[in-house]
């Protein structure tokens, strides 16, 4: 593993291997702290999205390794605009270790480690957001022991980044994904292919329903997120219109079952996607996912830059 831009170009030994080294760095880290292992390392931060989570989990998760990260702003580069990505690309990694990118355009970073010199971490793009789901699926982990056999019900916008990613690492480990949403906001079918595809190898399944209460019945886990994205502004009176009954709330979580987790990438638009009484409910796993972020992070920073081993 060179980079880490989706979950779809790992084989399930990488992608649980990950797994594995976040569940011990994070045991090192309760325990009183990890080792110094990026000492001496910089990850350059390249953020055209601004994001609370992002900024702060990978600059804290280098300084828990031994390393510091330099945070550069959408004016300081203008990636593709002042100056071409592959020129960033070529310069950045002479300065840096790493490079991680947040950006609208996947393109962005697949050409950032096609010139790269450094490790080329995916923070966020439109087509996959796979530190998400890595930290997503390390929260399931954590909860019930095991990922395969598990069923994971996403409900809401079934064609936005985080449901693709959710059901590339649901391939990768055997975890059943259901995706509900209304027709015109279903995953698109090359990502569905794709999926299904990797899914052949861990027996994991993915389903398309639309309706929300027969998706979530008996799933261990309800994952949703926003229903307007950042750069989706002018759909966001359509797109209310579309998902209310998409809302992840009491009754919603009653047709799942007591043995559910609920999940949220975050920022949560409290009373549309999720309400108050599920965000902040005994079943939440919204602020454990949040900070497993981190952790799962950690993982890619400590083999991508340290060259530590996967279990």
């Amino acid at each position: 593993m060179q980079h880490f831009l989706s979950i779809a170009d790992l084989t399930p030994a990488e992608f649980n291997g990950l797994l594995k080294l976040a569940e011990a760095l994070k045991k090192e880290w309760k325990a009183g702290g990890n080792k110094p292992i990026l000492a001496g390392k910089t990850l350059g931060m390249i953020f055209q999205k601004p994001s609370l989570r992002t900024r702060v989990s990978f600059d804290m998760g280098m300084i828990h390794l031994g390393g510091q990260a330099l945070y550069l702003s959408p004016n300081e580069i203008q990636l593709g605009q002042r100056e071409s990505v592959a020129d960033v690309a070529r310069v950045l990694s002479r300065y840096v270790d790493g490079i991680m990118a947040r950006v609208f355009s996947h393109s962005h970073v697949v050409e950032l480690a096609k010139w790269s010199r450094v490790p080329v971490i995916n923070g966020l793009s439109d087509y996959t957001h796979p530190c998400q789901s890595l930290g997503d699926v390390f929260t399931v982990y954590e909860k019930f022991g095991k990922l395969a056999g598990l069923r994971l019900a996403f409900v809401g916008d079934g064609s936005n980044n985080v449901a693709t990613s959710l059901m590339f690492a649901g391939a990768q480990t055997g975890m059943h994904v259901v995706i509900s949403a209304p027709p015109a906001y279903m995953p698109k079918p090359d990502r569905v292919e794709t999926a299904r595809r990797l899914a052949k190898a861990t027996g994991a399944t993915i389903e398309l329903v639309e309706n929300p209460q027969a998706a979530v019945r008996g799933v261990h886990a309800i994952y949703t997120d926003v229903w307007t994205s950042m750069g989706q502004e002018a759909e966001t009176q359509e797109r209310l219109k579309a998902f209310p009954p998409y809302q992840v709330n009491g009754a919603l979580l009653k047709e799942a079952g007591p043995q559910a987790i609920v999940l949220h990438c975050l920022p949560a638009h409290r009373g549309e996607e999720i309400t108050d009484e599920v965000a902040d409910g005994p079943q939440s796993a919204i602020f454990d996912q949040a900070e497993n972020r981190m952790h799962a992070q950690k993982a890619v920073l400590a083999h991508l830059l340290g060259g530590v081993p996967l279990p």
